[in-house]
């Protein structure tokens, strides 16, 4: 194929979020509500049908593809969908997002099936704060997994961690600390008003990733990194580590002038902002013609031009997106 994804901003889309779930072991208090209602098995695209829509992707000029849930390692057979998106031709990198709940039996397997890189959320490292953090998780189950990746041959593995005012924000530097022992790298995500949470009000938990910047330059002086890792993240480096340090920051530093990113939900919504509505449903076109790649071809060819600008958050109001984190995919 000579077709580009390019969208009526002249912004090509190169890097794709596939989300195998909408599941998740973990509760996270800012990504979804304690007692949620998960989307019925019929509505949920099989490993068959991500992996065609990850081909035909690919095939339109996709070099990066993100697996992401939910949590990605609940899904039955996931490995199997690794290797088989590993193994398409174009594909440049395939990576994942994982709470690491199940990496320590996983890690291996991955890694063998052809996964690149991987992305770990932890966001405190004191088991008690962690377990109100997640709901449902255990500190040990994670680091576990983190040790397994790193011993599976995983490089460059990240950590993900989302700080909330007055529930984790003591921690910075202690998790600053641990990547810089751990060799690995860490980027902080400010919270997204996605979905109506009720464990708290988000305006009274928010801090901006330039604060978070600020209170870690005071004990470890921060300089700009050169590399770039086709997402949104700003990369910073220390003169006594390997480590990196990262900023996602979609309230205080808007990131769209130069987005690459669609989503692709579990149940074939090809989700072309984080932060707004617009979309395209990738399921019916493929149920439809299930020998026939052309129509899915064209879905997505029509709905490129529909990719907003950019996005708008603001705290101090209601979301405006109902849909949770865990649908919206990673």
């Amino acid at each position: 194929m000579t077709a580009r994804l390019i969208d009526g901003f002249g912004r090509e889309v190169n890097y794709v979020r596939l989300s195998v779930t909408d599941r998740c072991d973990f509760r996270c208090v800012y990504c979804m509500s304690e007692d949620m209602q998960f989307l019925p098995r019929n509505q949920v695209l099989s490993l068959e049908e991500i992996y065609r829509v990850g081909r035909v992707l690919v095939e339109l000029g996709v070099k990066k593809i993100r697996l992401t849930g939910g949590e990605p390692l609940i899904r039955q057979n996931i490995v199997w969908l690794v290797e088989k998106l590993a193994a398409l031709d174009g594909l440049q990198e395939l990576t994942m997002t994982t709470n690491g709940s199940r990496l320590k039996t996983l890690a291996q397997p991955l890694k063998d099936a052809g996964l690149d890189r991987i992305n770990i959320s932890l966001d405190s490292l004191q088991p008690t704060r962690f377990h109100e953090i997640t709901r449902t998780g255990h500190l040990s189950d994670v680091l576990a997994g983190i040790e397994a990746a790193q011993q599976a041959g995983f490089q460059r593995i990240k950590l993900n961690t989302v700080i909330l005012r007055h529930r984790n924000d003591d921690e910075i530097l202690d998790l600053v600390d641990f990547v810089r022992q751990q060799q690995l790298d860490l980027a902080f995500i400010e919270e997204m008003p996605l979905g109506d949470i009720n464990d708290h009000q988000r305006a009274d938990t928010y801090i901006s990733n330039e604060e978070v910047r600020q209170r870690i330059a005071a004990a470890h002086p921060l300089l700009a990194a050169l590399d770039n890792t086709g997402g949104p993240a700003r990369y910073y480096r220390m003169a006594d580590s390997n480590s990196r340090i990262g900023f996602i920051s979609p309230h205080s530093h808007n990131f769209c002038g130069d987005c690459n990113r669609v989503r692709v939900t579990v149940e074939g919504r090809l989700l072309l902002c984080l932060g707004n509505e617009h979309s395209a449903d990738l399921r019916s076109p493929m149920r439809h013609n299930v020998d026939n790649d052309q129509p899915l071809i064209n879905t997505i060819m029509q709905a490129l031009p529909l990719k907003p600008e950019r996005h708008y958050f603001n705290v101090d109001e209601p979301p405006q997106i109902v849909r949770f984190m865990n649908m919206t995919g990673g």
